[in-house]
């Protein structure tokens, strides 16, 4: 190897799960033990103390991972899937005046509606995720709570905390490998 050529990058997330040789077992055990506690540390947070759904929580575990594993782009995966949380909460606001005169096909309008509010919003300069976006529509859905910011509130808590603790688990898992690279 010459003196200008950089030494090889640690392996990357995808790399270490598709090729187990990459790191040694111990290592492997160490990030599948770390990610595990803190995975476990979150849900009981979740449950025990915010008193917000455990799901709710891995919705924000997994749009961090949606793309660009680092804090700034966690955060925006973050923004995005609360941007489709109040997106669901407007548009179940919006339907009893829209079944008042499009009746049972009022759901049919409004799918459509905020689908290609999602669908162009995909398109912006920076909040663009679009599956941070349908994990909000769905978050909400399947929260089964009214339309009301303290539904808000929950699916933003739950969500945070399930961003940052997936963000705690790739920073680990990146510390681990490049100990074991070293």
């Amino acid at each position: 190897m010459s003196m200008h050529t950089p030494p090889p990058a640690a392996p990357s997330v995808s790399q270490v799960r598709a090729a187990p040789s990459a790191l040694s077992r111990f290592t492997q055990l160490q990030v599948v033990i770390g990610e595990s506690v803190i995975a476990a540390s979150a849900a009981t947070l979740s449950a025990l103390v915010f008193e917000v759904p455990v799901w709710a929580m891995f919705v924000g575990w997994i749009a961090f991972f949606t793309r660009g594993l680092n804090l700034k782009q966690g955060a925006i995966n973050l923004a995005c899937v609360l941007i489709g949380v109040l997106l669901a909460i407007a548009a179940v606001q919006a339907m009893p005046l829209l079944g008042a005169h499009l009746g049972p096909y009022a759901i049919s309008a409004l799918v459509f509606g905020v689908t290609v509010i999602v669908l162009s919003l995909a398109r912006a300069p920076v909040f663009n995720n679009l599956l941070g976006f349908f994990l909000g529509l769905v978050a909400y859905f399947a929260s089964h709570q009214p339309p009301s910011m303290a539904t808000f509130g929950m699916l933003a808590l739950a969500a945070t905390t399930g961003a940052i603790a997936a963000f705690l688990a790739h920073a680990l898992q990146k510390r681990l490998q490049r100990g074991a690279a070293h």
